[in-house]
C-alpha cells in the first residue's frame, strides 16, 4: 500500500489521465470476478447435467448474497477517499478497517443462516429432486467462502479510496487462476466431484481475502492506524451502508421483475431476454469501471474541500460516460452478427432478441450518464438520496413492466420499459448533481 496522492490542481487532460489510470484496472477486476462462476460451470458441466443444474441454482443464491453486500465496497471507497483528500491517511485506513470488521461480522451471520437453511433455500428456486443434493452440497461448502468475499469487497473499497485499482486487478487475476487450477485438481484429480469445485472456490476466495488483509495491515502499521475492532466505527460503517443496501435491493427488484415478465411472455421471449440481459450486464461492467473511478476521485476532492474541482471532474466524467455509451451502442449494432450466434442457433429466438438488442444499443448513452452520476454521488457519500431515487425509479418501472403482457406487448416493449427505468434514474441523478447539495466537504460527511 503506497502513499496516496494529494489532490492535483487539474485540467481536463489531467482528469482524463487519472480516470483512465483508475478505470482500466477496475474494469479488469470487475470482469475477472464473474469468471469464477464461468470456470466452475465449465468444469462441473462435464460431470453431468444434474451437477450443472445444482451448481446453477446454488451459484444464483451465492451471487445474490454477495451482490447484496456490495455496499461494503461502495461506501468504503468514498469514506476512505475523503480522508485521503483531507491528508489523514491513518484515519483513512482506520475507516477501511471498520468496513473490514463489518464484512467479517456479516459473513459470519450469512454462514450461520446458510448452513442449516440450505435445503430450504434451494427449494425456493424449485430445483429438481435430482439436482437438489448437488445444489445443497455446493451451497453449504461455498458459503464458507462468503466472509472472505465480503472482506475482498471491503478491502477493495479501501484500496480504491486510496486511488489504487491496480492491486484489486492483480488479486482478481491471481484468484481466477488459482480457482481454475484448484477446481480441475479437486474435481478430477482428487475425484471430489461438485464438492471439489466448491472447495476450490472457497480456497481461492480465502487466499484473495488473505492477500487483501496483508496489504491493508501493512498500510495500517506503516501509518500507525489501529487494527482493533471499534464498535462505534463498525456501527457507522453499517449505518452508511444501509441506504446503499436499499438502492441495491431496489435495482435487483427491477431486474427480477423484468425477468418475471419475460417468463410470462413465453419460452422464446425469456430465452431471448436472458441473452439481451447478459449483454446489457457486460456493457454495465465497462461503464461501472468509470463510475468506480468517480467514487474515488470525487471523495478525494470533497475531502480536500475543493468543491470546484469536484464539479469539474464530475462534468468531465459525464462527458466520458456519454462517449463511452455511444461507442458501446455502436459496438452492439456492428458486432451483433458475430455474438448473437454464440448464444443461440434458434432463429425464432434471434428474431425476437434483435429489436430488444437495438433498444439496448440506443439507450447506452443514457446508461453512461446514469453510471457516472451514480458513482459521483456514491463518492460524495450521498447514499440516502440514491436510495430514495432508486425507490422512485422502481415505483415507476414496476407497473409499466407488469402491464406489458396484458397489453399485448412483447420483449421489445419490456426493454423499452427498461429504457424508461434508466431515463428516470438519469433524471433523478441529474437533478441532484445540478442542485449542488451533494457537495459537502470535509474528512467526514
Amino acid at each position: 500500500m503506497t502513499q496516496a496522492p494529494a489532490v492535483p490542481k487539474a485540467g481536463p487532460r489531467r482528469h482524463d489521465r487519472e480516470i483512465v489510470a483508475l478505470a482500466v484496472p477496475a474494469f479488469g477486476a470487475l470482469v475477472a470476478e464473474p469468471l469464477f462462476v464461468m470456470v466452475d460451470s465449465a468444469i462441473v458441466g462435464h460431470l453431468g447435467t444434474r451437477e450443472l443444474a445444482g451448481l446453477a441454482v446454488a451459484a444464483a443464491l451465492l451471487t445474490t448474497a454477495v451482490s447484496v453486500f456490495v455496499f461494503l465496497a461502495y461506501a468504503t471507497t468514498g469514506a476512505v477517499a475523503r480522508r485521503v483528500g483531507a491528508g489523514d491517511l491513518p484515519a483513512a485506513i482506520r475507516q477501511g478497517m471498520d468496513g473490514i470488521w463489518l464484512a467479517l461480522l456479516l459473513g459470519a451471520a450469512v454462514i450461520a443462516v446458510t448452513l442449516p437453511a440450505a435445503p430450504w433455500l434451494i427449494g425456493i428456486f424449485g430445483a429438481s429432486d435430482t439436482a437438489t443434493p448437488y445444489a445443497v452440497t455446493y451451497l453449504r461448502i461455498s458459503s464458507l467462502g462468503i466472509p472472505a468475499m465480503l472482506v475482498v469487497l471491503a478491502a477493495t473499497g479501501v484500496l480504491r479510496g486510496l486511488q489504487d485499482t491496480r492491486t484489486p486487478l492483480y488479486v482478481a487475476i491471481g484468484g481466477f487462476g488459482a480457482n481454475a487450477a484448484l477446481n480441475a485438481i479437486l474435481v478430477y484429480g482428487v475425484g471430489l466431484g461438485i464438492a471439489g469445485s466448491a472447495w476450490g472456490t472457497v480456497i481461492a476466495q480465502c487466499a484473495m481475502g488473505a492477500v487483501y488483509l496483508v496489504v491493508v495491515v501493512r498500510g495500517a502499521r506503516r501509518h500507525g492506524a489501529s487494527l482493533r475492532p471499534d464498535a462505534a466505527g463498525i456501527r457507522a460503517s453499517a449505518q452508511a451502508g444501509v441506504p446503499l443496501l436499499v438502492r441495491t435491493l431496489s435495482l435487483r427488484a427491477v431486474l427480477m421483475i423484468a425477468t418475471a415478465v419475460a417468463a410470462r411472455l413465453g419460452d422464446t421471449e425469456i430465452a431471448a431476454h436472458q441473452i439481451v440481459l447478459s449483454l446489457w450486464s457486460l456493457m454495465a461492467f465497462a461503464l461501472d469501471a468509470i463510475a468506480i473511478a468517480g467514487q474515488a476521485i470525487i471523495g478525494r476532492y470533497l475531502g480536500a474541500d475543493d468543491t470546484q474541482g469536484a464539479r469539474d471532474v464530475c462534468r468531465r466524467m459525464v462527458q466520458w460516460g456519454v462517449v463511452a455509451g455511444v461507442l458501446l451502442g455502436v459496438l452492439i449494432v456492428v458486432a451483433r452478427p458475430l455474438f448473437i450466434p454464440l448464444f443461440t442457433d434458434d432463429q425464432t429466438v434471434r428474431d425476437t432478441l434483435l429489436p430488444a438488442l437495438l433498444v439496448v444499443a440506443v439507450s447506452q448513452p443514457i446508461a453512461g450518464i446514469v453510471f457516472i452520476l451514480d458513482g459521483v454521488l456514491m463518492g460524495a457519500g450521498d447514499g440516502p438520496y440514491l436510495a430514495g431515487a432508486m425507490l422512485v425509479t422502481l415505483a415507476v418501472f414496476a407497473p409499466v413492466a407488469l402491464f406489458i403482457p396484458s397489453l399485448g406487448g412483447g420483449l421489445t416493449a419490456l426493454w423499452w420499459a427498461m429504457g424508461l427505468m434508466m431515463t428516470v434514474r438519469m433524471l433523478t441523478l441529474w437533478l441532484r448533481t445540478r442542485s449542488g447539495r451533494w457537495l459537502i466537504t470535509g474528512a467526514t460527511r
